[in-house]
């Protein structure tokens, strides 16, 4: 392994000094550990956090119109309930926190002991988890859906709204109707190296990709023959767009009972005419000529489809430390997604209007 790292075990908290030095607008707390900004009096909070490695996710998008605060992990590995719980505290400014959630066992179960946790302080809290990587139902680390791509939309559009004056009880009806209209779907053309591990997390042939892996690396569907980018991307496109309505039990705080409440909800159904907000998103190894390539072909397979291509987003925005790969997600709008879309947002990884 050769990476710009000095100690492995110091690797989160070296680039966190790193972005401390090159973003003095943020605050950081070092134990436990959490970033946050403070100019955010009147409005409600929006935290997010997760396992390291995933850069710009999370704290790249702490900023006015987008996110409050960030709770980052070490590699791959959940913050843990204090971080989110003491963040909240540090953020809550009467107005109400709300947590993104990506759905990973241990976040959910951490994000969810940090929930009850602040309501048992009085603090007006809820979260909403994201589950929208259609490539497989359960995987090593999940009961459902992967949360993946659409975290990064979803934060941008409910972060829009937040700076717009939405409550608490607004603001998840939100997300959770974002994340509903949401669909993912990322390849590997090479595994990533966790510094922890020193090698890569698994090996493919010089001919072959894993077709719906994961963030972290964890398996998709199967090994497939990799032929040329037009193929590959019709097949991920073939994915995304036959992809059924999928029905799951959700779970959401209910705060006047102090307690969590489940219902079954349903995914929207894609279909000709729709509008949506695209991504495609590399996963950390992937130049960005290679992206817009994908961005070529992809764009005429959903035109096929009679699908309307808004907004777009090109980049590495939600990655898996230096896997080569890429994920598509794509995100149904209307008038008022895109209106909160447009929005100025200044995050140090996303900044437009400002």
């Amino acid at each position: 392994m050769k990476k710009l790292i000095n100690r492995v075990e110091d690797v989160v908290a070296e680039q966190l000094a790193g972005m401390r030095a090159a973003r003095p607008e943020l605050k950081f707390s070092e134990e436990p550990r959490y970033i946050w900004r403070e100019d955010n009096e009147d409005k409600i909070s929006l935290i997010s956090g997760g396992g390291s490695g995933h850069e710009p996710l999370h704290a790249g998008y702490i900023g006015k119109g987008m996110l409050t605060a960030a709770c980052p992990g070490e590699v791959f590995t959940s913050p843990t309930p204090d971080q989110m719980y003491e963040c909240g505290k540090e953020v809550n400014n009467g107005k109400g926190v709300l947590f993104f959630i990506k759905n990973y066992t241990g976040d959910v179960l951490n994000f969810e002991s940090a929930v009850e946790l602040l309501h048992f302080d009085d603090i007006p809290v809820g979260s909403i988890t994201i589950d929208d990587d259609v490539a497989v139902k359960d995987s090593l680390y999940t009961a459902g859906r992967r949360g993946v791509g659409a975290t990064v939309l979803i934060e941008k559009i409910v972060g829009a709204a937040a700076e717009a004056g939405y409550d608490l009880a607004q603001c998840e009806e939100l997300t959770l109707r974002l994340n509903n209209r949401a669909r993912s779907f990322g390849v590997a053309l090479s595994a990533c190296t966790v510094p922890a591990n020193g090698k890569p997390s698994f090996e493919l042939a010089d001919n072959e990709i894993e077709f719906g892996v994961g963030i972290h690396g964890e398996p998709g569907i199967e090994r497939r023959s990799y032929s040329d980018l037009n193929t590959l991307v019709e097949q991920m496109c073939d994915e995304i767009i036959n992809t059924p309505a999928y029905t799951r039990t959700v779970r959401t705080w209910d705060r006047e009972v102090g307690e969590w409440k489940e219902q079954d909800i349903t995914t929207e159904e894609f279909k000709q005419g729709d509008q949506f907000i695209v991504m495609v998103n590399g996963l950390g190894g992937t130049t960005q000529g290679e992206l817009y390539g994908v961005y070529g072909k992809m764009a005429e397979c959903f035109d096929k489809a009679g699908y309307k291509l808004a907004r777009n987003l090109v980049g590495n925005y939600c990655t898996a430390l230096d896997m080569e790969g890429f994920s598509i997600t794509l995100l149904k709008a209307d008038e008022e997604t895109l209106k909160l879309w447009d929005v100025p947002v200044n995050a140090p990884a996303l900044r437009w209007g400002v």
